[in-house]
């Protein structure tokens, strides 16, 4: 294919483009709705997994050490549990620590303020690298030696598992149907373009045009719908994104979950897009296309 070819198919997809208009703008449109939605979803299920993460890195075990042990040899269990597969950091809790720390749980309680530390025990807050191997993971810390009981919430572990592994898989199902679904509107509106074109193309193929010579300004054409859907969908989805995040940050919600910044997956997003709105729009063409070179 020679450059005066590209120029050519070119001419002729925005030709195209601009003989039927309206229909040109409903399959643009349509797929700018249905890129915003994949994009939008998939920005939520990656902020998601990305507390869903923190959360993970932030759930631990309590570990408590034998009471007849001294601090010291409690202090000298840290390279034995690190050492216990899927424990990533051991952090060692004093009974003076626990007590402080239930005092200021438990302001209002002045009792509690007397209370003498050796009523708690030294332990252990071991991080958890998998939740899905917790319950293995304790069982392995409880068979260390010095190691009296282990607790942890198990409720919230499954919880966290069954929350990532369902976000995961309604990810990947919206996103499949939507791109079928954008496949589809591509491919009908060209084919509507294209059945106005049925005789142009029958006398082509008479005079002995190849079916590719054919078939490339509308590839082209798809191509070029599929960028400027994917421009328009990437702006949207950057406002959107700008205005929710702004909503967040202004009210006691930041608290509770952080956001990625547009700033640091603005590339990956638009990349996404683009990738997304050419196969849509070139696999729609192919798809259109293909029926009427049957002639």
């Amino acid at each position: 294919m020679g450059k005066h070819d590209i120029v050519y198919f070119f001419r002729e997809a925005v030709k195209n483009m601009g003989s039927h208009r309206l229909m040109s703008f409903t399959a643009i449109s349509m797929t700018v709705g249905c890129l915003l939605i994949m994009g939008t979803f998939t920005l939520v299920a990656v902020n998601a997994a990305m507390n869903l993460s923190a959360l993970s890195n932030s759930n631990e075990i309590v570990a408590y050490i034998d009471e007849t042990w001294t601090e010291q040899q409690g202090r000298n269990l840290e390279s034995t549990l690190l050492a216990v597969p899927n424990v990533t950091a051991a952090r060692y809790i004093t009974r003076q620590d626990a007590l402080e720390a239930y005092t200021e749980q438990n302001p209002e309680e002045e009792l509690f303020r007397d209370l003498d530390p050796a009523i708690f025990r030294d332990r252990y807050a071991l991080t958890i690298e998998n939740l899905e191997q917790i319950s293995l993971t304790v069982r392995r810390v409880e068979h260390v030696e010095g190691i009296a009981k282990v607790t942890y919430y198990e409720e919230m572990a499954s919880g966290i598992v069954t929350v990532r592994n369902v976000a995961g898989i309604v990810s990947a199902a919206l996103i499949g149907v939507l791109f079928v679904v954008s496949i589809f509107i591509i491919s009908n509106t060209i084919r509507l373009t294209t059945y106005d074109r049925k005789e142009e193309i029958a006398i082509m193929k008479i005079v002995g045009a190849t079916n590719a010579f054919i078939r490339w300004p509308f590839v082209y054409e798809g191509f070029l719908m599929g960028i400027v859907a994917s421009g328009v969908a990437f702006l949207l989805q950057f406002l959107l994104y700008s205005a929710v995040t702004g909503a967040i940050a202004s009210n006691d919600a930041r608290r509770l979950f952080e956001i990625l910044p547009f700033g640091r997956i603005w590339l990956p997003v638009l990349g996404s897009f683009l990738a997304t709105g050419m196969l849509v729009g070139i696999g729609g063409s192919l798809t259109a296309i293909r029926r009427f070179l049957d002639v």
